[in-house]
């Protein structure tokens, strides 16, 4: 692999409208990031993705974009980025946006001009196409519920798609004007200093153009739009264009949202001549899924994600980096979603944490994991600003499920989960405003925050540190960086063990996935213990000579990283 200037790195997620509110109005803000800066160079954060700060109507919390070269008030001004661009170069840091490209917002002048001609220049650039005497044209479904198919305003029987909410009309990728238009926007920003881009969506910029009815999979009549997206093809052509046209130039870092890609294809989207630097490993997020709904989704066992984690590896280190990730905006905690039911813990967030840092690929962080932020409780679906939550909440309600089983159904998945505010202290409100936060903070803020476990030996933000710190260690980077990872004390259940290997060093990852104490035989002595999640443990006296090599004891949800 060709050795690139990102490989090393951390990268972090900041989801702005819930990091740091500076004027006290309860929506985080530009320059509440510029506060902080400071902070997550100390964590070790080198890449910084800030989810949508454009101007939106916020229907789906700015990923709904009317206006692509304007920052919404809501975050500040286009100064406040300027700034937020230049302090993190002092800091030899990096500024990568969210690019959504797939739709815009109903209200971007484009709709708005498509709406007065849909025939016309600009109803080029959405797919509007008549309907089956006033039905849609066809039976997809939404990503967010009902139709992709919505009613043309004033228009009888014309219709417009949109894969999200109805305010997100879908962009006609098919139209090179509409194109062009899109890569002259993005050259315009990488032009002010940004790094790269995350795509949003991407994968559906591509359709399947005949338009036809797939199977029903729901009471509802309709098919899940991921169908269409298996009958799509040429989506590459798209994304290698926008590569040499916008990102080539600039050596952009560019990451891909892909859910439904094929992974044969992984090569043309990661490998050497690849449409992106990199692309999210969501392999772990889709266990347990369901098409029926959330409702139908059962619990991650942890052998079940042990091996996803484990084969997706084995698959994408033969051709990139995937970026390692455990939870973003659009996904509930990690802990609260891959330790079982009350067994989260200080040490068992650890133990996950230790595992996304050592495996194969660019760990990802999303604000707040570094503390080990949990899902929250929702008293009421009155609590809940999320769309699709609610979208579900409506079908668990129609399966039979009444209000208080519904809401617990929804509130292990939402969304929301993610986006309540940062817990920097034990102050009103976490700390994150003085004002009235847009969305109500968790109430175990004054147990989870920054301010408790900065500094304090064991806690969750110090360990996260010093993987981060073994990362780029002069003797050990190279290998926990670019190491083969290579399967350990396969079969073994509770257990998630590989080893990093290179040239140089050979090092042992092993996690003890349970709440129970197991000892396990070691082929090899250990020169040194790299990483321990249990403070002030002395592993090595655990370590026993037999006859055919060593035991180790590892302790409940122990991790340990290990030199042989």
């Amino acid at each position: 692999m060709k050795k690139k200037w990102w490989h090393g790195k951390t990268a972090y997620q900041i989801y702005p409208k819930s990091f740091m509110d500076s004027n006290g109005d309860g929506i985080g803000d530009i320059r509440g990031i510029i506060g902080k800066l400071d902070y997550l160079k100390d964590l070790g954060v080198d890449i910084i993705w800030l989810s949508p700060i454009y101007q939106s109507p916020f229907v789906d919390q700015g990923y709904d974009i009317s206006d692509y070269y304007a920052i919404d008030p809501a975050f500040g001004t286009m100064e406040d980025m300027d700034e937020l661009l230049e302090e993190a170069k002092k800091r030899d840091m990096y500024i990568v946006m969210d690019l959504v490209v797939n739709h815009c917002s109903d209200q971007h002048e484009w709709f708005q001009k498509a709406l007065q001609d849909p025939y016309g220049e600009y109803g080029k650039y959405f797919y509007i196409r008549e309907g089956k005497d006033g039905q849609p044209p066809c039976s997809w479904r939404s990503y967010f519920g009902g139709s992709v198919w919505e009613k043309l305003p004033g228009y009888e029987n014309l219709f417009y798609l949109h894969m999200f909410a109805k305010e997100q009309p879908d962009l006609n990728w098919e139209n090179p004007k509409l194109r062009e238009e899109i890569y002259k926007m993005i050259r315009w920003w990488m032009e002010k200093g940004l790094a790269g881009f995350r795509l949003d969506a991407i994968i559906n910029i591509k359709k399947d153009l005949r338009f036809q009815d797939f199977p029903a999979d729901r009471e509802d009549g309709m098919c899940s739009a991921a169908l269409m997206l298996q009958n799509a093809q040429g989506v590459h052509e798209f994304l290698q264009e926008m590569k040499e046209k916008a990102f080539a130039p600039y050596q952009a870092f560019t990451i891909g949202e892909l859910f439904d890609f094929r992974e044969e294809e992984m090569e043309k989207y990661i490998g050497e001549n690849g449409c992106f630097e990199s692309i999210f490993d969501f392999a772990p997020h889709l266990i347990g899924g369901n098409q029926k709904g959330w409702y139908a989704c059962e619990p991650v066992d942890p052998d079940a994600y042990r091996d996803t984690v484990m084969r997706s590896k084995l698959t994408s280190q033969k051709t990139g980096l995937m970026a390692n990730i455990i939870e973003n905006h659009d996904e509930p905690r990690g802990v609260s979603r891959y330790i079982p039911e009350g067994e989260v813990t200080e040490i068992s967030k650890k133990m996950l944490a230790g595992l996304m840092m050592m495996t194969y690929g660019l760990p990802f962080l999303y604000q707040g994991q570094e503390i080990g932020m949990t899902n929250t409780r929702f008293e009421s679906i009155s609590d809940i600003n999320d769309i699709s939550t609610i979208e579900e909440y409506r079908l668990a309600r129609e399966q039979g499920y009444d209000e208080r089983e519904a809401l617990d159904i929804v509130a292990k998945f939402s969304r929301d989960n993610a986006r309540t505010p940062m817990q920097w202290d034990d102050t009103e409100h976490a700390g994150f405003t003085d004002g009235t936060p847009w969305l109500k903070e968790n109430p175990n803020y004054k147990e989870i925050n920054v301010a408790d476990q900065e500094g304090r030996e064991g806690s969750v933000l110090e360990f996260y540190k010093e993987m981060i710190r073994l990362r780029k260690d002069p003797e050990y980077g190279n290998t926990v960086v670019y190491g083969e990872m290579i399967p350990a004390y396969e079969g073994e259940k509770r257990l998630f063990a590989f080893y990093r290997k290179d040239e140089d060093h050979t090092l042992l990852v092993a996690s003890n996935y349970q709440n129970e104490e197991r000892t396990i035989p070691m082929e090899f002595d250990s020169k040194k213990i790299l990483v321990n999640n249990y403070p002030e443990d002395n592993i090595e006296k655990r370590v026993l000579k037999v006859k055919d090599g060593w035991l180790l004891t590892l302790k409940p949800y122990q991790f340990i990283v290990a030199e042989l």
